[in-house]
């Protein structure tokens, strides 16, 4: 009905306590620029107050061409009114995995940095950024701008607000670069309490959605995997070998045991908003555990 207003599209999320496992965005490689200010639907292509369109779909399309994720960043709280235009690259392969930062002093010369990072400098430290694109999903401004706040707080130094990660629905979504682990809900947790985790090499199994560089079936293989042994370390649980059958999904893991299969099936959601904004209901996969056992 027109004029009714929607219940929040995580909300909706929690309370039918969709998985999260499984479902982090995709992503080898990312390149986070820095936009300061306010953003349009797409950070890119719709802040004109600070970033010309034909520039930003320029520096966007150059980072996708190579094969990157690319998403904007800002500093949380107050904005300076002296912009600056820092840039992170990352690679997230296991065992591959580097972050690069440097800066530059306008935004055209996001076109001019080599895409290896050689340019700027090979951080140790993490990259820890939050959605809250509230002009992509009102729940990404409530409750991404909440946790981002509150992981400053303890983390001033590597903390940034971010643009869209994908899976709305679980808001406030979380990536840690340069592993490329994705989390969601963090604002229903102590979201600085993930970050402590990630610095030990540990995770949080509850609130993981995945690992951006494994395919899906190996995300949830681990979460079942990591739910079943109670192992944390973040290095751990590496995918051995992924068979398709024609209903199952059999995923093969190391361990220090010795492998660990781990048996799937897919399955389709009852239709669902996945954002605010959607319209029409869809169906999401979902993978339900079969079998765990030694390989």
């Amino acid at each position: 009905m027109s004029g009714v207003k929607r219940t929040p599209c995580s909300d909706q999320s929690r309370a039918r306590n969709d998985p999260m496992y499984g479902t982090a965005s995709a992503g080898h490689a990312w390149a986070m620029f820095e936009i300061p200010g306010a953003w349009g639907h797409s950070a890119f292509l719709n802040s004109e107050t600070i970033l010309p369109p034909a520039l930003g779909r320029a520096i966007a399309r150059r980072a996708e061409t190579a094969g990157m994720r690319v998403a904007a960043i800002r500093r949380p709280g107050r904005r300076s009114r002296d912009p600056r235009w820092r840039w992170f690259l990352a690679r997230s392969d296991e065992g591959e995995e580097e972050l690069w930062q440097g800066e530059v002093d306008a935004p055209e010369q996001y076109l001019d940095i080599a895409l290896d990072g050689s340019d700027g400098q090979l951080l140790t430290d993490p990259l820890v950024a939050v959605c809250a694109h509230g002009k992509h999903d009102q729940c990404c401004a409530v409750r991404g701008r909440a946790a981002t706040a509150t992981i400053a707080e303890r983390y001033p130094e590597f903390t940034w607000e971010c643009s869209h990660l994908g899976g709305d629905r679980f808001a406030a979504t979380m990536l840690i670069l340069p592993e490329g682990l994705c989390y969601g809900r963090v604002d229903a947790t102590d979201s600085a309490r993930l970050v402590d985790l990630y610095l030990d090499g540990r995770l949080d199994n509850a609130f993981l959605r995945g690992r951006t560089c494994l395919p899906h079936p190996v995300q949830a293989a681990q979460y079942f995997a990591r739910q079943a042994s109670g192992e944390q370390r973040i290095a751990a649980l590496s995918p051995l070998k992924v068979q398709r059958g024609e209903h199952q999904i059999r995923v093969l893991l190391a361990s220090d045991s010795g492998p660990v299969e781990v048996v799937l099936a897919e399955e389709m959601s009852e239709p669902l908003l996945s954002m605010c904004h959607a319209s029409v209901p869809g169906r999401v996969r979902t993978f339900v555990l079969v079998s765990i056992a030694a390989g």
